[in-house]
């Protein structure tokens, strides 16, 4: 590798919107030691908690690419649901829209959840996935500002009175959990380089 180059880590998603997102929030990080590329990978869709997910996930990735990965899995979880849809809101979402994401929850005076965020990163195949978590508690509200992202729409971070599809990316990149998984990767790939 030349001097002055980065070597290259694998961003497992065909999700160009999660990749804009690491990307701005890893831009400012003189110090990030990998230059982020993304690679759509065909990986089953496993059920299981976030943590086996993201690591089962990272395994096959890793041994798919061979060599340096990460893998993200997105949870929003609801208090009233213990925890669900959890890592099936991808689903969810699809089947039943913002609406019916609401709905699960009208009948309850709990409205609260948590967005949580888990990556897995692998140095490559055979090497056993780091996991990283990034959890933002918040609120589960009827569905304002741009639907582009997920279900960005319904979830008011708390602490905000915007939901995060309403709040400015630079702000929602600084709170997120997706913001909080991937520092906790970036600090972690730091000091495995230092």
């Amino acid at each position: 590798m030349a001097a002055g180059t980065k070597e290259r880590l694998v961003f497992c998603t065909g999700n160009q919107k999660k990749l804009e997102e690491v990307r701005q929030i890893l831009a400012g990080e003189t110090d990030f030691p990998y230059e982020v590329e993304a690679l759509s990978v065909d990986l089953p869709e496993l059920q299981g908690e976030p943590d086996d997910i993201a690591a089962e996930k990272c395994r096959l990735a890793a041994k798919e690419v061979g060599g340096p990965v990460i893998v993200e899995d997105t949870c929003l979880c609801f208090n009233a649901l213990e925890g669900l849809p959890g890592p099936y809101i991808k689903w969810f979402l699809k089947k039943l829209g913002h609406d019916g994401l609401n709905k699960l929850v009208q009948p309850y005076d709990d409205k609260t959840g948590y967005a949580l965020c888990t990556f897995g990163f692998s140095a490559g195949p055979g090497s056993e996935p780091k996991i990283f978590k990034g959890i933002t508690d918040g609120t589960i509200v009827a569905a304002r500002g741009p639907n582009d992202f997920g279900w960005d729409p319904i979830f008011e971070p708390l602490g905000y009175d915007k939901t995060y599809a309403e709040l400015d990316k630079d702000v929602k990149n600084k709170i997120s959990h997706r913001y909080k998984a991937v520092e906790a990767l970036r600090q972690y790939l730091v000091s495995q380089k230092q």
